[in-house]
């Protein structure tokens, strides 16, 4: 059976490169596009508005970096269940997977709204909301929570089709939500007037829709056929799912730790400074956009590589997941390299995309952007690595590496060196923390590769 179900997928017998770029590059456009949502946000309030709206889009973001953890808990779990299982020849194991994946994303994302609209203030107020842009965090959050089950669905779903060889309608679904938020965006905040509530309605109108292309998927699936008794919610499927996504959603809490962290550092610090609290925060906002912007494509290529991995790890074709992995890391050295020019040489250009500030605004923008983000070059390694154990069904080691930047080493030194460097300490926190994850990553793969090659040869 194994061997009937790799000669008829693609995906045990096409060309890596190939399948790479096939499943890679919707994968990345499709994560871009998510991106962009925060991205084109935070560049119209900056011009409508002004950079006190950048700092409650700040403020705000955790809400959807929340949100894009359970996505991915569910959604990544779900995909690499489902591309092991096809592997192992298991088809009916993978129609359960993607129904119980569904009914969960419809729940998480439902009680995630609601906690929203209940604690809207107290979250704000965690994150570092200051009393100058908590009305305009308030605004546009209140408005967001709606839309967050619909973000829930459409990203968890566009995993799964990812899996099932559909990269191409994957990224559909994205690009249809960012078009019209796009078009949307200047309309609500320059013709009617609605300031930061205005993008923030864009924002959920875009991803309604994309959530209608997502749904319509369900009849589409191609490697499997879906029945209505597949769509139950299994707590032993849900642990399942979880555990496996669990690295990647992890990865995105973590995130969010940084974020409230670095939020109220920034506020305490930079009220020590010339800077005051709310310049640190805008500059923080636009520098951690535009990264994401950059950890788009790392994440498109793991999340477009997962599927290959999976299926040929379930169907013991060890060179073929090595091979996957060594040229998602040469793509990710590429792409992260023409990030770094760009935020060493370039930040003027970048910032300005963003709003007018004063002279102090740029100064310090400037020096966030070139301190913080000075190792992105390695960035890609820590991202990918964590990724591809959870696609060999190693949620473990992925969960331990998707820690390593954010948890065991940034959020202490952002909480240690300020108190030697000052608001310079935070920055510096970045690169270290960078430079660190990198070393750890290599170490727990290498060791990894040398089990893969023990297997090969055993069963050789």
């Amino acid at each position: 059976m194994e061997q009937i179900q790799t000669s008829q997928n693609p995906l045990g017998h096409k060309s890596i490169p190939s399948l790479l770029t096939t499943f890679a590059i919707p994968s990345i456009i499709a994560t871009l596009v998510s991106s962009l949502y925060n991205i084109v946000d935070q560049i119209f309030i900056g011009q409508g508005v002004g950079y006190l709206g950048n700092a409650a889009t700040n403020v705000s973001y955790p809400l959807t970096t929340i949100c894009l953890a359970l996505s991915l808990l569910i959604g990544i779990g779900s995909a690499s269940r489902f591309s092991l299982s096809l592997g192992a020849g298991e088809e009916e194991k993978a129609c359960r997977v993607v129904g119980n994946g569904v009914c969960m994303m419809i729940l998480f994302g439902l009680v995630y709204a609601v906690l929203i609209e209940l604690f809207l203030y107290p979250m704000l107020n965690a994150f570092g909301a200051t009393a100058e842009n908590l009305p305009y965090a308030a605004s546009y959050s209140r408005i967001i929570a709606l839309g967050m089950p619909f973000q829930i669905i459409t990203t968890g779903m566009s995993s799964l089709i990812r899996a099932d060889g559909s990269p191409r309608y994957s990224m559909t679904c994205m690009l249809i939500g960012a078009i019209l938020n796009t078009i949307l965006d200047p309309i609500f905040i320059f013709v009617f007037q609605l300031g930061v509530a205005g993008a923030a309605w864009a924002t959920i109108i875009g991803q309604f829709f994309s959530f209608l292309a997502a749904i319509l998927y369900l009849r589409k699936f191609q490697s499997v056929r879906l029945r209505r008794e597949h769509f139950r919610l299994r707590l032993k499927d849900c642990t399942a799912t979880a555990t496996l996504g669990m690295s990647n959603s992890l990865n995105q809490v973590a995130i969010t730790l940084v974020q409230v962290v670095m939020n109220n550092s920034l506020t305490y610090y930079g009220a020590m400074t010339v800077y005051g609290k709310d310049i640190p925060l805008a500059a923080c906002g636009i520098v951690m956009k535009t990264n994401a912007i950059l950890l788009a494509f790392f994440i498109g290529l793991s999340q477009g590589s997962q599927p290959i991995i999976g299926f040929n790890y379930g169907a013991r074709q060890y060179p073929r997941v090595r091979h996957t992995y060594k040229l998602a890391i040469t793509c990710s050295f590429v792409i992260s390299t023409i990030g770094f020019i760009l935020f060493q040489f370039f930040p003027y250009q970048i910032i300005s995309l963003f709003g007018k500030g004063d002279e102090l605004y740029y100064e310090f923008a400037i020096h966030f952007m070139r301190t913080f983000l000075f190792m992105v070059i390695v960035n890609g390694v820590q991202l990918i690595s964590s990724n591809f154990f959870s696609a060999i069904g190693k949620p473990l080691k992925g969960l331990l590496l998707s820690m390593t930047r954010q948890v065991f080493f940034l959020i202490p030194l952002v909480l240690i060196l300020p108190l030697f460097f000052g608001i310079d300490g935070i920055l510096f926190a970045g690169p270290i923390a960078d430079g660190i994850a990198f070393l750890v990553s290599v170490v727990l793969v290498s060791l990894e590769m040398k089990k893969m090659r023990r297997a090969e040869a055993k069963e050789g």
